[in-house]
């Protein structure tokens, strides 16, 4: 790989098909068509679309145009990669709604004054049943079950519905409909990026370049980031959940977030390897470095230094935050008694009382200091501080004395 575009080439990248050729392309000074598509099958984009985001940015930084590629047809499917079994299918106005969100994320990272959206209903939605069977005659289920996840899946005897295997034939027409020149993807796309390379090559176009980033490993150290493991951390966590979040990766983790996360450059990372590996740098201080650097990155310096201020007092030293966040009851539910989990999901400080009872039972609820080790009826008072995790409080208060009843 020559130095010109060595680093674009390989840092945060898991796999170039065909290097050569792509570079060929990034030196014709041509601008490139980038295909990046996504299933708006969840609202929120995490880290882990951040790695290949930022490769886009970089890309784009060069002259290039991006094209994304909505995937409202095929989210209602649901991509099977990884997938252990048959996925739900989404609503339409699901899709809809995930995807408004999901937009708006994107052009956090991506420039939008060098992007264009596309949507896939632009043309499936003209699909008749005879060019769904002329694409999938280009095509055999030999060619289709070689995929790894069909086959593991078809061995254990676990069903796999034809809309599934219509998933890689429409992620692949997509690239021959915007005569895409390098489609990018996670390592686990791979399969469908090749089968949209060689439809390309079927139907007379020039076949796609792809690029294929690796899959950021979430916060539990052990498996890819995502939302339904909840191991991720957004990015539109708050500022001080972000912190934390990225606070509480373990050590193995810090140089390759720092390597697809940032833009610490390569000679620092090598640095922090080399003090990492001689025990002459404090993992605890990389991992304040790299937390600052995500909140700066997606909330801007003030809230950065906020957050690290905060993680220091309330997180290391457990001294309460200045401002905690108030929840009002009226008096009466002061004198009856409620439920831990209720009250908690009440206050908004766990999504739902089912995850409040797993947060209970994993020790993470404090009520006034004191650990709660079940879910019981307490009788709370005016004042009383719950705090879950290590970065979520509220303090209950009388709504009629604080003239909100």
């Amino acid at each position: 790989m020559s130095g010109e575009f060595g680093s674009l080439l390989r840092r945060g990248v898991a796999e170039v098909i065909v290097e050569q050729e792509l570079e060929g392309l990034l030196r014709s000074g041509r601008r490139l068509r980038l295909k990046q598509g996504f299933d708006p099958s969840y609202p929120d984009i995490h880290l882990g679309h951040v790695v290949g985001l930022r490769k886009l940015r970089q890309f784009q930084e060069l002259g290039h145009s991006v094209t994304l590629i909505v995937g409202d047809w095929t989210a209602q499917i649901g991509d099977p990669s990884g997938e252990s079994q048959t996925r739900p299918m989404l609503s339409p106005k699901e899709v809809q709604a995930n995807a408004e969100t999901y937009l708006r994320q994107f052009f956090k990272v991506v420039d939008r004054e060098r992007a264009e959206v596309r949507w896939q209903s632009e043309w499936y939605g003209k699909f008749t049943l005879s060019d769904v069977i002329s694409l999938a005659s280009e095509f055999t289920v030999a060619q289709l079950m070689a995929r790894e996840d069909f086959a593991t899946r078809q061995r254990a005897g676990r069903p796999i519905s034809l809309t599934e295997l219509f998933y890689p034939l429409l992620q692949a027409y997509d690239s021959y409909v915007i005569a895409a020149d390098v489609e990018f993807g996670g390592i686990d796309q791979k399969f469908n990026c090749l089968v949209g390379r060689e439809l390309q090559q079927m139907l007379g176009q020039t076949p796609q370049q792809l690029l294929l980033v690796p899959l950021l490993v979430g916060t539990d150290g052990e498996r890819k980031m995502s939302k339904s493991l909840n191991n991720y951390i957004a990015i539109e966590d708050e500022p001080n959940e972000m912190f934390g979040k990225t606070m509480s990766i373990p050590d193995k983790l810090i140089l390759s977030y720092f390597e697809l996360l940032t833009d610490i450059p390569d000679e620092e990372l090598s640095e922090f390897r080399q003090g990492l590996a001689t025990d002459s740098v404090n993992p605890m201080e990389l991992k304040k470095r790299l937390a600052f650097e995500l909140v700066l990155r997606f909330r801007g310096a003030e809230a950065a230094c906020e957050a690290d201020i905060y993680f220091n007092k309330v997180v290391q030293k457990g001294e309460l935050p200045e401002e905690i966040p108030e929840y009002a009851l009226p008096p009466e539910r002061f004198g009856e008694g409620a439920m831990v989990s209720g009250l908690i999901s009440e206050a908004g400080l766990a999504q739902s009382r089912s995850e409040a009872k797993r947060l209970i039972a994993q020790g993470a609820v404090e009520i006034d200091g004191g650990k709660i080790a079940e879910d019981i009826t307490i009788l709370f008072r005016d004042g009383s501080i719950i705090k879950v995790g290590k970065h979520r409080f509220v303090r209950l208060v009388n709504a009629d004395k604080r003239g909100l009843g």
